[in-house]
C-alpha cells in the first residue's frame, strides 16, 4: 500500500491559489454587498436573496474544489484490492493492476506511462525521484509488467549526415 503525490507544475499551483483567493474575494464581496445594500434596493427581495446565495454557494464550491486538489490529488497502488488508484480532488478512478500490460518512462519527456490491455494508457505525473519507486509497487502486485525505458540519445551531428549522402 504506496501513495504518490500528484507533482504539480509551479504554474498549475499560482492558478489553485489564484482561484482560492478569487473564492474569498467574491465571498468578501457578496458580503460587503449583502450588509451595505441589504434587500431593500430590489423590487422584489426574493431576487437579491437568491442572487446573494448563488454567489456564496459558487465561492464555497470553488474553494471546496481547489482545495481538494491541493490535499488530495494522488496516486495509490492497493496491494489488497489490486487496484492502482488515481485521486484528483474529488475525483477517484480505479484502475484493476491486473490489466496493465506495460510501463514506459520517457526520459526524453520525462514521463512516466501505464499501458492497459485495453488499448488505453494514463501519464503518471509524480516527481521522478519516485517513478522506480511507484514501478516497484506495481511490480509487487503484478510481476509480470513490462517495464522499459526510452532513454536519451545523443543525435549525430548534421555536417557528419551529410558528407555521408
Amino acid at each position: 500500500m504506496q501513495k504518490f503525490n500528484f507533482q504539480f507544475t509551479k504554474l498549475t499551483k499560482v492558478f489553485i491559489y489564484l482561484g482560492l483567493a478569487l473564492a474569498v474575494a467574491a465571498a468578501g464581496v457578496n458580503t460587503y454587498l449583502l450588509i451595505t445594500n441589504g434587500t431593500a434596493s430590489a423590487a422584489d427581495p426574493t431576487i437579491k436573496i437568491i442572487q446573494y446565495a448563488a454567489m456564496y454557494f459558487a465561492a464555497a464550491l470553488l474553494a471546496t474544489v481547489l482545495t481538494s486538489l491541493l490535499i488530495s490529488t494522488y496516486y495509490f497502488v492497493d496491494e489488497k484490492s489490486k487496484k492502482l488508484v488515481t485521486c484528483f480532488g474529488i475525483i477517484k478512478t480505479k484502475y484493476d493492476i491486473e490489466k496493465i500490460e506495460s510501463v514506459l518512462l520517457d526520459r526524453n519527456t520525462k514521463k512516466l506511462s501505464v499501458f492497459f490491455s485495453e488499448s488505453q494508457f494514463i501519464v503518471i505525473v509524480v516527481k521522478e525521484e519516485w517513478y522506480e519507486d511507484f514501478v516497484a509497487a506495481l511490480l509487487k502486485v503484478k510481476p509480470s509488467i513490462e517495464f522499459s525505458i526510452n532513454s536519451k540519445e545523443s543525435k549525430p551531428d548534421d555536417e557528419n549526415d551529410k558528407t555521408k549522402k
